[in-house]
């Protein structure tokens, strides 16, 4: 195990810029001559998706095999932590399994548009259900020696313009509402790393959001782990690391590195702010790195499988057919539109 703060005295500048950006779609910079390890990152919040080839971030190329769980939204129906936690380990195991260091997940947000092309991966139909169930999620994965990452903070409930769109909240509402789950998830499931959010809020974005990221998550809810972007979610990296943000991701090379070098000459950023965020990562770096070297390589596929399955069943909710919809006429057609009707990824 390293000595984050001797490895610290060894790195120039220029390798400890380097190291807060990743190096491949889902990988970290790893630095052999310094004893740094590389780290894969991986979907997802309720089935692993590392892709076996070339990796891409909308996932289009084909993945290692892995057990499909049901999705957020339906576990959130059994209303049980400890259902989520078994899910949670079955999730680090196959993560192990496949040296995978960071899950990413699970997803919670407050959904606000039922358009939200992603809501089904997120714990969102109350605050403090989301934050029950992601806690469980989180201790089981970590159980593993596999690190959870939740998503996506904060106050992300829509897709449309998700990279432009700015969350405008007042502070009662977004603590009562929007950050009640995620405050429950760190202080019950201490999650190792957490993902930032692509909006803005109230003007800034998250991922630059010292309100957030040093006051709130940091500063009140006491987390010490490594702050993720979300892919192609840093918008300043230097302000970023300034005020919390740990590791740019995906794979943004030298023109990032080039950023911080640059801000931290011109006294945009000091050099202890690097420093803080690297003693955020290389913890995470060499604690998941250690853990999967004493995994096993396989899984009992069978076993997780008869759990999503025990999963699914638990998180049926049977209605009332009552009303003037229910119950369909015998007979009665109903469309399903689009293209996964067809073919279901």
């Amino acid at each position: 195990m390293q000595n984050t703060e001797l490895l610290l005295k060894k790195l120039t500048l220029e390798e400890k810029c380097a190291l807060l950006s990743g190096a491949e779609t889902f990988k970290t910079r790893g630095m052999p001559e310094h004893g740094i390890p590389q780290i894969w990152l991986s979907d997802g919040p309720h089935g692993l998706r590392k892709q076996a080839g070339e990796s891409d971030h909308l996932g289009l190329n084909p993945s290692v095999p892995a057990t499909c769980f049901p999705t957020a939204s339906a576990v959130a129906n059994s209303w049980d932590a400890a259902l989520g936690e078994e899910i949670g380990a079955a999730l680090g195991e196959e993560a192990a399994a496949q040296e995978v260091s960071v899950v990413l997940g699970p997803g919670l947000n407050m959904k606000r548009n039922p358009l939200c092309g992603r809501s089904f991966e997120y714990f969102s139909e109350d605050p403090y259900l989301a934050g029950k169930l992601a806690a469980g999620y989180i201790r089981g994965i970590q159980s593993k020696g596999v690190a959870a990452c939740p998503k996506h903070f904060a106050v992300n409930s829509q897709e449309t313009r998700r990279m432009a769109s700015d969350s405008i909240v007042d502070e009662r509402t977004l603590r009562e509402i929007y950050l009640t789950g995620f405050e429950i998830a760190v202080k019950e499931g201490h999650p190792r790393s957490i993902m930032s959010s692509y909006n803005l809020v109230n003007g800034t974005y998250a991922n630059e959001n010292k309100h957030l990221l040093m006051e709130i998550l940091r500063g009140e809810w006491g987390f010490d782990g490594a702050v993720i972007t979300d892919w192609g979610g840093s918008n300043d990296h230097a302000l970023g690391v300034k005020n919390g943000s740990t590791l740019e991701m995906p794979a943004p090379g030298g023109d990032s590195v080039r950023e911080l070098l640059t801000a931290v000459e011109s006294g945009k950023i000091s050099e202890s702010d690097i420093d803080a965020r690297l003693s955020e990562l290389l913890p995470l770096v060499f604690d998941t790195k250690a853990a999967l070297d004493a995994a096993p390589r396989e899984f009992d596929a069978a076993a997780h499988h008869a759990l999503a399955r025990r999963a699914a069943e638990e998180s049926l909710v049977l209605l009332k057919n009552e009303g003037a919809l229910l119950p369909l006429a015998a007979g009665t057609k109903v469309a399903v539109i689009g293209d996964f009707a067809k073919n279901p990824r």
